[in-house]
């Protein structure tokens, strides 16, 4: 307060001019800073501060002269109408100011609206021409899509019905070749077995009619007798007989009549029969069968039998046996291997001879392992001629049986190249497969580069999106 009383009052007036400009300065810096309501704000502060100044300058001049305070005070009513003029002219600046700013920030927001409406426009525009366009690739690829699906289904229809033709095609071949070679097989061998079994149950009737008619052959023995007294008629008998039976058991070419069976040699068997060779096509291998009868030695032995004396029938069967072994030398010339068999057949033509011959097995036996010819009565020879019979239809059957083989063996070949066939069908079929896996591939890679295409196209629309917005 001192230092107020020693001042002047133009240093005074200085002072609180010096003071109301750092005010003034002051307020402006807040009016700039907070706006209107801020400048209200320090305009009071302001003149809170002035009258507070203004009272210590009151209490600090309160001393001086009454002309002094009327001066100061005119001067500060004076400022004071200047700061509100000021104030005024800076109010007004500063509501012109803002409200250039709310027209700026209402342009700017119209112009934003509108800038956005355009480029919502443009970002319509490109969807729906993006949109146009994928559409169009979609359609594009569902229609290669769908061909390909076609041509690959008509393929593999293709090739599964070419491949159920070919195995059923196949399989009916395979068949009717089964079919065939069991339907020939079959068929022979039932017909020839059926018929071999027919004759030899036809030959065994035979037989055994033959048996039961001994009982009455017995009967006409008397006449026999009479009949045979001559020895040529008896070997004419016995020979008829043997060829009756030959020609009821065998063939005409299984069999034949008065036969030089030793080349170079002029003995001739009565009948001999026709066994084939060890080579197919060769020469025949003879079996020498006679008929021998020795009728005397047998009309003894029965008319001691019948008489009862057992030393004459003791005789009688010796020279019977003694004919019998010496007959049977007779016929071992007629073996001579390999143009014959290694033994021969003496036909008895009566049972009852041959069966009391057969009563002394050992010197039976001793013929045939001496002599090597084998003693046969009409039942017994019947029995082996058929048995012969069979040989022969087995033999053929067997050849026959040769055919089938060869017949297989051409089957089993044609089979093989079936075979070659069927692997180069499954060949192609593996290629086709193959392929349609390769197709399979290509198209999922088109649908790979059908999207990276869709993604440029789209990339590309974004890009002249901007470039328009950019103007």
């Amino acid at each position: 307060m001192a230092f107020l009383d020693n001042l002047t009052p133009a240093a005074a007036v200085c002072m609180a001019l010096a003071l109301l400009c750092v005010v003034l300065l002051a307020v402006l810096l807040a009016i700039v800073l907070r706006g209107r309501r801020a400048a209200s704000e320090a305009l009071s502060a302001v003149e809170e501060t002035l009258r507070r100044e203004l009272q210590a300058t009151e209490g600090a001049l309160g001393q001086q002269s009454d002309q002094r305070r009327e001066e100061l005070l005119r001067a500060i009513g004076q400022l004071g109408e200047n700061l509100s003029g000021t104030f005024s002219a800076m109010s007004r600046s500063q509501a012109e100011q803002v409200n250039a700013l709310v027209r700026q920030s209402y342009d700017n927001a119209q112009a934003f609206d509108l800038r956005q409406q355009g480029m919502q426009r443009i970002a319509d525009e490109s969807l729906k021409r993006i949109e146009a366009r994928m559409q169009g690739s979609e359609a594009a690829l569902a229609r290669a899509l769908s061909q390909n699906e076609t041509r690959m289904e008509a393929l593999r229809v293709t090739l599964e019905e070419g491949a159920r033709l070919m195995r059923e095609e196949n399989a009916q071949k395979l068949n009717e070749m089964r079919q065939t070679v069991d339907e020939k097989l079959s068929a022979t061998l039932e017909k020839r077995l059926t018929a071999s079994f027919s004759q030899v149950s036809e030959r065994l009737e035979q037989v055994y009619r033959s048996l039961g008619e001994v009982h009455s052959l017995a009967s006409g023995v008397g006449d026999l007798k009479r009949m045979l007294g001559n020895v040529k008629t008896r070997g004419v008998w016995g020979e008829i007989q043997l060829g009756a039976l030959l020609e009821e058991a065998l063939t005409d070419t299984q069999y034949q009549r008065n036969v030089a069976v030793s080349p170079g040699s002029s003995e001739r068997v009565e009948f001999a029969v026709c066994l084939p060779g060890r080579e197919e096509g060769g020469a025949p291998v003879y079996l020498p069968i006679d008929s021998k009868f020795p009728q005397e030695d047998y009309a003894r032995l029965a008319e001691a039998a019948q008489n009862g004396d057992q030393q004459a029938v003791e005789a009688a069967r010796k020279a019977l046996m003694t004919a019998v072994r010496t007959e049977a030398r007779r016929i071992g010339k007629y073996i001579a291997p390999p143009h014959t068999t290694d033994f021969a057949v003496m036909f008895l033509p009566l049972e009852g001879l041959y069966a009391e011959v057969m009563q002394h097995a050992s010197a039976v036996e001793a013929i045939q392992r001496e002599q090597r010819v084998l003693i046969a009565g009409p039942s017994t020879l019947l029995a082996l001629l058929n048995s012969l019979q069979m040989g022969f239809r087995t033999l053929a059957i067997e050849r026959r049986s040769a055919e089938v083989w060869k017949l297989l063996g051409a089957v089993k070949a044609d089979f093989g190249s079936f075979a070659t066939v069927l692997k180069k069908t499954q060949e192609k079929l593996q290629q086709a497969t193959d392929s349609i896996d390769s197709a399979f591939v290509k198209t999922r890679a088109i649908e790979k580069r059908l999207r990276r295409v869709e993604v440029v196209e789209v990339a590309q629309d974004g890009q002249l999106t901007d470039g328009e917005e950019e103007p």
